[in-house]
C-alpha cells in the first residue's frame, strides 16, 4: 500500500470515528437535554400516555387520571377534595409542571423511575407501570384543621411526636389543582394574581415572625445552660425592662401580670416579655441561636420530603435586637412546621424524630419501593429533664394561662400562645400563633400542633393566639386523639 492510500485510509477512519463520537454525544447528551427541554412536547405526551400513579391519604387515592377526548395527551390529572389536600399534593399540569408531592415523586408517578423497571423494561426502554405515594396524613386531622381555619388566611401542621409522621398540612385559602391540569391559562392567571396567594404553601414555605411561641426556645436554652434549676426558680427580670442601649421600655401585653422576677412557668403562663427579652440578652445570641438550630431553625435542607423554607434566627444583632429576638420579634421567622417541631420535641422527652409526610412509595404491583416510617432519623434536642420541665409549664399555660381555648376533655394539653407584630411599628394586624402538644389520658397517644392565623375578620383588639389559633389546634387535637 503506497503512502497516499495509507493516509486516505487513516483520514477516512478518523472521519468515521468522529461521526461515532458525535452520534454518541447526540444520543446520550444532547438527546437527554432535548428530552428534558420544557418546550419538548414529547415529554408531556409520554408522561400522560397512561394513567399516573396516585397519592394516597388514609388508604384512599386523592388523585386520579381521566381519559381526554381531544389533543395529543391521552390522560389528564384529576383530584378529589383538591382544595383540602392541595398543600400536600401540589399540582401536575401538562403546561405548568409539577409541585409538592407531585413534583418530588414525578418520576415514580409517571413510571420513569428506574427503581420501577424490571429486566424486560430495561431492555426495551419502555416505561414501567407507575407507582404510588402513600402519605402519613390523617384525613380527619386534615379536615378538622381546614374547617377550623375556615375563611381565615393561615396554616396549621400536626405531627406525631413519637414517629415524626406529619398528620396534617393545612394552608388557607387554598385552590383546586384540577383547574391547572389542562393548562387553563385563565385559571393560572387568576390564581397567580390573587392577592391572597392561594397557591402559597403557608404551612411549609412562608416563614413569619413567631412571636411569643419562640419563648419556648429561649426557655429551653436557659434550662439547658443551667441558668435556672427549674421552671419554678425566680428569674432576675425587672418590669419594665429597658432595651439595652435605648430609652425604650419593653411592655407586657397584660400590665397587671406578675412578671417582675417571674419564674419561667409564670413567664410562659402570662407571656412576660420582660423575662424572655432579658433572658436572651443574658444568654447571648450565640446560645439562643445554638438552641434554635437544634430545634431546626436555619436548616436550608429541611425536606419532608417537600423542601420547607428555612426558619431563621438572625445573627449580628446588638443587645436591643437580641432582646427582641427573645420574644420572637426583630428578624426571627418560623414556619408552622418549625413551631410544630418545637412542641413535638418537647412532648417526646426532648428527642425530635424527623418529620415526614410520606409513609412509603410502592411500585405498580404494590410492592414497597421505599419505607420512610422504618427507623426515621432522630436527634436529642434537650435533656429529658428539660423537656419534662417545659411540658409542665406548657400545661400551666393551657390550664391556667393564655391558652385555655386549647383544652380538650380527656387529653392533657400543653401549649404556648403568640401574637407577632406585623408591619412597621406594628401598623398592620398582628399574626396569631399557637403551638401545643396533646396526650390522650386513655391511650397515651400524642400529637403536636402549630397554627398560624395570618389574617382574619377579627378586630385588631381581638387578635390573639388564644382567640384565633388555639381553637384550630383544639379541633385537630380532638380529631387525632378522640
Amino acid at each position: 500500500m503506497n503512502k497516499t492510500i495509507r493516509r486516505a485510509a487513516v483520514f477516512t477512519l478518523l472521519l468515521v470515528f468522529a461521526l461515532l463520537v458525535r452520534a454518541t454525544w447526540v444520543q446520550f447528551y444532547d438527546g437527554r437535554a432535548l428530552a428534558d427541554d420544557k418546550d419538548n412536547r414529547r415529554g408531556a405526551i409520554a408522561t400522560y400516555a397512561q394513567p399516573l400513579g396516585n397519592i394516597v391519604v388514609g388508604g384512599r387515592a386523592v388523585t386520579g387520571s381521566a381519559r381526554t377526548t381531544s389533543g395529543d395527551l391521552a390522560y389528564r390529572r384529576t383530584y378529589e377534595d383538591g382544595k383540602l389536600y392541595a398543600a400536600i399534593t401540589g399540582y401536575s399540569s401538562q403546561v405548568y409542571g409539577t409541585t409538592q408531592l407531585e413534583g418530588v415523586y414525578k418520576d415514580l408517578l409517571n413510571g420513569s423511575d428506574s427503581r420501577l423497571r424490571d429486566p424486560l423494561d430495561t431492555l426495551t426502554g419502555e416505561r414501567a407501570a407507575p407507582g404510588d405515594v402513600v402519605t402519613t396524613i390523617d384525613p380527619e386531622v386534615q379536615q378538622a384543621g381546614y374547617r377550623a381555619l375556615g375563611g381565615k388566611k393561615g396554616a396549621a401542621v400536626a405531627i406525631d411526636p413519637a414517629t415524626g409522621r406529619i398528620l396534617a398540612v393545612v394552608s388557607t385559602p387554598s385552590y383546586d389543582p384540577s383547574v391547572l391540569s389542562t393548562g387553563d391559562s385563565a385559571a393560572w392567571k387568576k390564581l397567580t394574581e390573587d392577592p391572597d396567594k392561594p397557591m402559597t404553601n403557608r404551612a411549609l414555605r412562608q416563614p413569619l415572625p413567631p412571636g411569643s411561641t419562640f419563648k419556648l426556645v429561649v426557655a429551653a436554652a436557659a434550662l439547658e445552660d443551667g441558668r435556672y434549676a427549674s421552671v419554678d426558680t425566680p428569674t432576675d427580670s425587672p418590669d419594665p425592662y429597658r432595651l439595652p442601649g435605648t430609652t425604650r421600655d419593653l411592655a407586657n401585653e397584660n400590665p397587671s401580670a406578675p412578671c417582675e422576677n417571674a419564674t419561667l412557668r409564670t413567664a410562659l403562663r402570662y407571656s412576660c416579655n420582660n423575662v424572655f427579652a432579658k433572658l436572651a440578652v443574658d444568654l447571648g445570641q450565640d446560645k439562643v441561636r445554638a438552641m434554635a438550630d437544634r430545634f431546626g431553625f436555619d436548616d436550608s435542607a429541611q425536606d419532608v420530603p417537600v423542601r420547607a423554607y428555612p426558619s431563621v434566627y438572625p445573627s449580628g444583632m446588638d443587645q436591643a435586637q437580641t432582646a427582641l429576638s427573645g420574644i420572637g420579634q426583630f428578624d426571627v421567622t418560623a414556619t408552622p412546621l418549625q413551631m410544630a417541631m418545637v412542641s413535638a420535641a418537647i412532648a417526646n422527652g426532648g428527642t425530635l424524630v424527623s418529620p415526614h409526610m410520606v409513609s412509603r412509595t410502592t411500585d405498580g404491583n404494590g410492592n414497597v419501593v421505599r419505607d420512610y416510617d422504618d427507623h426515621p432519623d432522630s436527634k436529642r434536642i434537650v435533656s429529658a429533664s428539660t423537656a419534662a420541665q417545659l411540658q409542665s409549664a406548657m400545661r400551666t399555660v393551657v390550664e391556667q394561662g393564655t391558652g385555655t381555648n386549647a383544652r380538650v376533655d380527656g387529653v392533657t394539653v400543653g401549649g404556648k400562645t403568640g401574637t407577632a407584630q406585623h408591619g412597621e411599628n406594628n401598623s398592620q394586624v398582628p399574626y396569631a400563633w399557637f403551638t401545643s402538644f396533646g396526650t390522650s389520658q386513655r391511650t397515651g397517644k400524642q400529637i403536636a400542633v402549630a397554627v398560624l392565623v395570618e389574617q382574619s375578620d377579627a378586630a385588631r383588639s381581638e387578635v390573639s393566639g388564644n382567640g384565633l389559633a388555639a381553637p384550630v389546634a383544639r379541633a385537630m387535637t380532638e380529631a387525632a386523639l378522640k
